[in-house]
């Protein structure tokens, strides 16, 4: 049976400067610019998107949050929306972008990488309230012709039914574009759902490897530690404008194609039926999942041993309604685009225990994401 062919259209018709977002249950497109809200206070920023909705109304905003929680979000009311049901189970029917080989560089290379690992365990080490930390790495690929993101989303949609692909519009003509695993925030009228995924593991290349990489993941005390850090971060954070929460005892295990995840499902019912789902992911942003904690100390660390600047890397995409139903996700296994040129990113989360190689090849693993759709070797 095939997924809704309405949301497969979006998928394949996507152009550049438009925005997808196509999970699961939901697919939503927009197109054109009616207006944009780039404030930096969340609650500023909530009220401004609603009331451009209300006041032009338009069905719903799109865009995304920075990694950096006090830098400007990027909002777009747009000009034409369309929505559709999930596009799974889903097999692209036009062609694939097929570059010539592009020139590849890394930053950090694979030793700079485990050297940033190891001064990140060192700190972790020394007790001085650091928690955990995000480490990322950045590929930079160059091409001789331009990156066709639209022929590129439908293999992402393909190869990853249980996760989310995404293209959004950035400032200065870029795109974000990726296929995440990870729910940060669905608000349906006063339910709520975040789904965190944290600690990971690869898959195996054949079936008896990919069981013992799986459960190796569910015994692994550096990844239930990892994993409860986060979860208890956004308890934390959703609790205050919850009536209830509930939350399972321990994690579950979910895949992706290239990826074996720690995962909880944490449901809500919200007290303030007026708090958008926008000002909710704000709060929620950026999880030890992709950050650390606690969160200020995670960020000087980040700042410290990465040798770029995220932007939106790690930030949040999605939508909102004027009544304040929406969908945001977590932008990892993500791509930023700008003429020929292409940013891959991918980061693992650093504990105490942490072994630099170890990481570096979760780092790799993760990447390969994306390399698959590019036909390029992981």
């Amino acid at each position: 049976m095939d997924g809704d062919a309405a949301a497969a259209r979006l998928v394949e018709e996507y152009r550049p400067g438009s925005f997808l977002l196509a999970g699961p249950s939901d697919t939503v497109a927009a197109t054109g610019t009616a207006a944009v809200v780039t404030e930096t206070d969340p609650d500023e920023l909530a009220a401004q998107v609603t009331k451009q909705l209300i006041d032009t109304s338009t069905p719903l905003a799109v865009g995304a949050l920075p990694f950096d929680p006090t830098a400007r979000a990027h909002i777009v009311i747009p000009a034409s929306v369309q929505r559709a049901g999930s596009i799974h189970p889903y097999r692209p029917t036009g062609p694939a972008w097929t570059p010539t080989s592009p020139q590849v560089t890394g930053s950090p290379d694979a030793a700079g990488y485990r050297r940033a690992v190891a001064a990140a365990v060192s700190a972790l080490r020394a007790d001085d309230g650091l928690r955990k930390v995000v480490l990322a790495r950045l590929l930079r690929l160059t091409y001789d012709e331009p990156v066709l993101v639209g022929q590129l989303l439908p293999g992402l949609a393909a190869v990853n039914p249980l996760g989310y692909t995404f293209a959004t519009p950035l400032p200065a003509g870029e795109t974000l574009f990726g296929a995440t695993p990870e729910l940060l925030l669905d608000r349906r009228g006063l339910r709520i759902v975040s789904n965190p995924l944290a600690g990971s593991l690869p898959r195996g290349g054949d079936p008896s490897t990919d069981r013992a990489n799986a459960a190796a993941l569910l015994a692994s005390t550096k990844n239930q530690g990892e994993h409860r850090v986060v979860i208890e971060t956004v308890v934390e954070a959703l609790r205050p404008f919850c009536r209830h929460l509930t939350v399972p005892n321990g994690p579950s295990l979910v895949s992706t194609p290239t990826m074996w995840h720690l995962s909880t499902r944490v449901e809500g019912e919200l007290i303030d039926p007026e708090v958008s789902s926008l000002r909710l992911a704000a709060a929620l942003h950026p999880t030890p999942a992709i950050c650390g904690s606690p969160r200020a100390a995670a960020r000087a660390a980040i700042a410290e041993l990465e040798p770029f600047d995220r932007g939106f890397f790690s930030g949040v995409v999605g939508w909102c309604t004027a009544d304040g139903d929406g969908q945001w996700v977590v932008a990892i296994r993500s791509a930023k685009v700008r003429g020929h040129e292409m940013e891959l990113f991918a980061g693992a989360g650093i504990m105490p225990d942490s072994d630099p190689d170890a990481e570096l090849d979760e780092t790799q693993a993760k990447f390969r994401t994306l390399l698959r759709a590019l036909s390029l070797p992981g």
